[in-house]
């Protein structure tokens, strides 16, 4: 919807303002307007997040964090994995098919989901680390 605000402004300032300088100008103007908002959207955005990490009750201020343990475990769970491997070929290729099936089930949603949390998270870590480091 803002992109379309700038094409329709875009077009208006073409129709109306003779001067090219005067033109470009304000086109420049529009795109800062456009930015700013953007940025502003994004500082909301990021400023919600650290609300809840400060947030007193456990579950909102440990969800992320815990979801990421969550991940972390089945990925170090490969290791034992290896290690069936080794004892039992046909135990390991019945568990990591079994596996397999369980996380194919899961909706691609719920990956892109994980994805923007973690990338979130991180963000907002690394945000309030510099803010408090400022201060």
């Amino acid at each position: 919807m803002v992109t379309e605000l700038l094409e329709i402004g875009g077009k208006i300032i073409d129709r109306v303002v003779p001067d090219q300088a005067e033109r470009d100008r304000q086109k420049m103007e529009l795109r800062r307007m456009e930015q700013d908002g953007a940025l502003k959207d994004l500082e909301v955005r990021m400023s919600a997040i650290v609300m809840e990490a400060q947030s007193k009750d456990p579950w909102t201020s440990r969800a992320r964090p815990s979801f990421l343990y969550v991940m972390y475990a089945m990925i170090l769970a490969a290791v034992p994995m290896g290690i069936c491997s080794a004892i039992s070929p046909s135990t390991a290729v019945a568990v990591a098919d079994g596996m397999q099936a369980w996380l194919s089930a899961i909706p691609t949603e719920m990956w892109t989901l994980f994805g923007v949390g973690y990338l979130g998270y991180t963000g907002a870590r690394t945000w309030d680390k510099r803010t408090q480091a400022k201060r």
